[in-house]
């Protein structure tokens, strides 16, 4: 794996970084790795993404590969996640899953790429991409597979928007209308550059793209699609937009909505836990016994009518004042014009029901939704 470089404050830089600092962007924390909080304007960003196109750096996401050795790669992988390889049934597929500790709690919730019957690629949250190849080695003790953590020679963009099929098409001969929803193309050409992996895939709530591309590349494609994307409205964009869009869109964020405490029930993610799976996994006596008992938690969203926005770790309450749960992620929505986010609250309240958040010492009424704002705006 290429070594990866380090900024004075021992943050590490994404093929990005001096494109960044060269705009005169403010470099902030996210993970250990240096990114922008903004380009331009949040809220300039996050328009853009709904009505036209906007580019997004992920890569600080892993790219961890893993291939058959004594065992096959999925049959193995098959035992350390939720989901079921079974389902990825063609090569070219993505899947998303969340990896668990034996007590059911979160380690991650990530994608991987089913590259062929013998091999997969998968994109641990940057933050986490450490852990899940510590844990996957952890559990390879007899050489099983063969794990490879490819993280730092690859960069990653986020082409999405309603302009983002449009845009792609300008620089690259793939026929884009190929690809399906959660699946891919490797090895692609994007504006002269081999070796791209184009998928259909992304965190906005959007249609979109993700472009897999060799590092040394990444700004080259970034400033080309920048070039070529001025008609159609193109925006370049960072964490605090990204933030904003998938909130609106229902999306989780590990660190926020979950973590090693909670488990993927809990945490609104049951959907890549499928009751059905035949296999052992890691974790599933545990959430098997979860889902069966009696208090349990559920990941609702809410909306205020009002200004104040509820943010992660604030306290949620019933209308009588007993407290049964927590806000985990929280924004006021730019498209919908009104606060918005996540609980976890104790799953006797439903989607309807009116309760209470802590606002920095001031009681505000919310109602529990479902998270589908963004869809039922359209």
């Amino acid at each position: 794996m290429t070594n990866v470089q380090v900024d004075e404050n021992g943050l590490k830089k994404t093929p990005m970084y001096d494109y960044y600092v060269e705009k005169g962007c403010k470099i902030t924390d996210f993970g250990g790795w240096g990114l922008p909080i903004q380009i331009t304007k949040i809220a300039e960003e996050h328009e853009a993404v709904r009505n036209a196109v906007g580019l997004f750096d992920a890569s600080h996401m892993g790219e961890v590969r893993v291939k058959s050795g004594k065992m096959n790669a999925y049959d193995w992988w098959n035992g350390l996640i939720t989901n079921d390889v079974h389902k990825a049934t063609y090569n070219g597929k993505a899947q998303y899953t969340a990896v668990c500790k034996e007590d059911g709690g979160m380690l991650d919730d990530l994608i991987y790429y089913r590259r062929n019957d013998d091999e997969f690629v998968a994109t641990p949250n940057g933050s986490n991409r450490e852990k899940i190849v510590q844990w996957m080695h952890d559990h390879n003790q007899d050489g099983q597979v063969e794990i490879t953590d490819e993280t730092y020679d690859w960069g990653l963009i986020a082409v999405q928007g309603p302009n983002a099929e449009a845009l792609l098409a300008r620089i690259t001969d793939t026929d884009l209308k190929e690809i399906e929803y959660y699946s891919y193309k490797q090895d692609q050409v994007v504006a002269g550059i081999e070796r791209v992996q184009i998928s259909r895939t992304g965190y906005t709530g959007e249609e979109g793209f993700e472009l897999y591309i060799p590092s040394e590349h990444m700004v080259d494609i970034w400033k080309k699609l920048v070039e070529e994307g001025q008609d159609l409205g193109v925006k370049e964009c960072a964490l605090g937009a990204r933030d904003t869009l998938r909130l609106e869109a229902g999306l989780p964020l590990y660190g926020n909505d979950f973590d090693e405490s909670v488990n993927p029930i809990a945490g609104g993610i049951a959907f890549a836990v499928p009751k059905a799976k035949e296999a052992d996994y890691i974790g599933k006596e545990a959430i098997a016994a979860y889902r069966a008992g009696d208090k349990k938690e559920a990941s609702r969203g809410f909306k205020i009518d009002g200004k104040q926005i509820a943010r992660h770790g604030m306290e949620v309450k019933s209308q009588d004042g007993e407290v049964i749960g927590v806000v985990t992620s929280g924004t006021k929505s730019p498209s919908l014009g009104y606060p918005l986010g996540f609980v976890r609250v104790n799953s006797n309240f439903k989607v309807g029901d009116k309760v209470i958040i802590d606002i920095r010492g001031k009681e505000i009424e919310a109602e529990l939704t479902k998270k589908d704002w963004l869809s039922a705006s359209k």
